[in-house]
């Protein structure tokens, strides 16, 4: 027996009732959706009508009208397997539709009116407004549009790159895809930028890791040479204490001055310029540390610390040359 005719299939589904009843219940609904899928079917003879159970992402369910089959819109490309579910309010609420994949043509991932799902939102669905709206329009124009930028994904997506005189339902679908591309674009560069500030974020953490450690190093330091300096102060309260006890000669109750040069005398010639050479070493070691804080407080400008620096060195130089000939290698470790 030959199936039923496409318009008594129509006829038969929207005047069952029971349980297969389908579930639009006002007549002037029923004869609105008669004419327009009759007028969509002879339009385009490849959808074919259907009942089927309908489940809304809220849980409940409708036995709704669809139709199913192939849009072809050109010939250098497969067709496009469609489905079109009709709203339990239509033709007041816009029909649901889908695009059908396979792992041969899987959808496009960045499609402007197609998600990974399959579910299809035009700006004509979008705008559906009765009773201007219908289906015919509809599919004509999802032709038009899968024509420029097809949802497969074996095919690059067009950017609509040929302008002419269109309709403004045209002018607006182009609009929205170039916007949807725009914005994928922005998005792209947009997490590029936020991957190459956070990179920039770990390398500044780094360096402040960096930074603490070495603050925290001089400030380590700092209390060493604090506790260096206490040290040799006890020492010379001690060496003074000595001199001024074991002095024969009382140098300092005599000239009421600090004569310490006066009060150790060396054993011979050489011994006494030894001294003297370590006591011009430690005098050019005391220099720089001064210029060092002369520059800090801003009393001594760079290229007069730099000049004065690199006299003293050559002078330090030539003196630790002298004391190594005199004493040999192992008189350096006086000046440490």
């Amino acid at each position: 027996m030959a199936p039923p005719s496409p318009i008594r299939f129509i006829d038969t589904a929207l005047s069952c009732t029971g349980p297969f009843a389908v579930s639009y219940t006002d007549p002037d609904q029923k004869w609105l959706i008669r004419k327009h899928l009759i007028s969509l079917i002879q339009n385009f003879p490849n959808l074919s009508p259907s009942v089927d159970p309908f489940f809304h992402d809220n849980g409940s369910t409708a036995n709704l009208l669809n139709v199913r089959g192939y849009l072809h819109v050109s010939q250098s490309t497969p067709p496009i397997p469609i489905n079109i579910w009709l709203h339990e309010n239509y033709p007041f609420m816009a029909p649901l539709v889908f695009v059908s994949s396979d792992p041969t043509f899987p959808i496009h991932d960045n499609h402007p009116f197609v998600d990974s799902s399959g579910a299809t939102a035009s700006p004509y669905l979008i705008y559906w407004n009765h009773p201007h709206s219908n289906l015919s329009d509809f599919v004509r124009n999802l032709v038009k549009l899968f024509s420029r930028d097809h949802p497969f994904v074996y095919l690059s997506a067009s950017t609509f790159t040929h302008p002419s005189l269109v309709s403004k339902q045209e002018a607006l679908d182009r609009l929205a895809g170039r916007l949807h591309y725009d914005i994928a674009a922005i998005r792209a560069k947009t997490a590029e930028e936020i991957e190459g500030l956070s990179a920039l974020q770990g390398e500044m953490v780094k360096r402040v890791g960096i930074a603490t450690s070495i603050v925290l190093g001089l400030d380590h330091e700092k209390k060493k040479l604090k506790g260096r300096v206490k040290e040799l102060t006890d020492e010379a309260d001690m060496l003074m204490n000595w001199v001024t006890f074991n002095d024969p000669k009382n140098v300092m109750a005599v000239t009421g001055e600090d004569r310490m040069e006066d009060v150790i005398e060396a054993a011979d010639k050489k011994s006494e310029l030894v001294l003297d050479q370590l006591a011009a070493d430690k005098a050019m070691e005391d220099l720089m540390y001064e210029l060092d804080k002369a520059v800090e407080q801003g009393v001594v400008t760079l290229q007069a610390y730099i000049r004065e620096v690199r006299v003293t060195a050559r002078e330090q130089f030539l003196n630790r040359a002298m004391l190594l000939k005199l004493k040999g290698p192992d008189i350096l470790h006086w000046l440490h």
